[in-house]
């Protein structure tokens, strides 16, 4: 159980760690997360968050494909980083 909440944390911050760092590269990234939560009307609908969060992760997507055909060696080494990782994390 412990070392279950302690391997979902680890993901979490890694999640919350790319999602950092795409905020600081790209700036479409930036506008839309600071129109999500930056947003002065505090009660939205759910359906208005819904369509938030896909916005957002459309853009992020559209980031991150960008930038990986920019640097596509990168990606690929980062990428085999993270299944061995995986892979180790496992045993």
């Amino acid at each position: 159980m412990r070392r279950a909440f302690g391997d979902a944390m680890i993901s979490l911050s890694s999640v919350a760690l790319l999602l950092m760092l795409l905020v600081t590269i790209d700036p479409r990234v930036r506008e839309q997360v600071s129109g999500v939560w930056g947003s002065p009307g505090g009660g939205t609908a759910v359906m208005s968050v819904r369509g938030q969060i896909r916005e957002v992760t459309s853009i992020v997507l559209s980031a991150a494909r960008d930038n990986g055909v920019d640097n596509a060696p990168l990606m690929f080494f980062a990428l085999t980083a993270t299944v061995l990782t995986l892979f180790m994390l496992r045993t």
